[in-house]
């Protein structure tokens, strides 16, 4: 882990991220990434202030739900959905939230970048 760089989890997300948005800080992206060999995800919040850039670091089961950091940085609606729709991350309460239709076509039920897909799996079992 980099020194700039915190662990968090599904319960302090939405904390940390209040504490940095009150600190002024900028909420510069969001990015995912699959560990195939534990089944889970590490998402990366990347922050900025006076040009110190910052992370926070989730490491969440596949399965799981992820809150989402909308309702305190609005802009991370769109990274969000694009990480749902790509990955099939499972993001919670994102302020509008594009049902895996961002990038997507609704008939796509895998998501490109990821061997797991939740979301679609979903999408699939409430057609059928």
């Amino acid at each position: 882990m980099l020194a700039n760089e915190q662990a968090v989890t599904v319960d302090t997300l939405i904390p940390e991220c209040q504490t940095r948005f009150d600190a002024g800080l900028r909420l510069v992206g969001i990015s995912a990434v699959e560990i195939k060999t534990d089944s889970t995800f590490d998402v990366l919040y990347h922050f900025d202030k006076d040009l110190q850039v910052s992370h926070l670091r989730l490491n969440v089961p596949k399965a799981d739900a992820v809150p989402s950091i909308s309702g305190v940085y609005f802009a991370a609606l769109l990274a969000e959905n694009e990480i749902k729709d790509q990955f099939g991350v499972n993001f919670q309460n994102i302020v509008i939230d594009f049902g895996c239709t961002l990038y997507l076509e609704p008939e796509v039920v895998k998501s490109p970048f990821c061997t797991f897909t939740f979301a679609k799996k979903d999408k699939v079992k409430e057609e059928a």
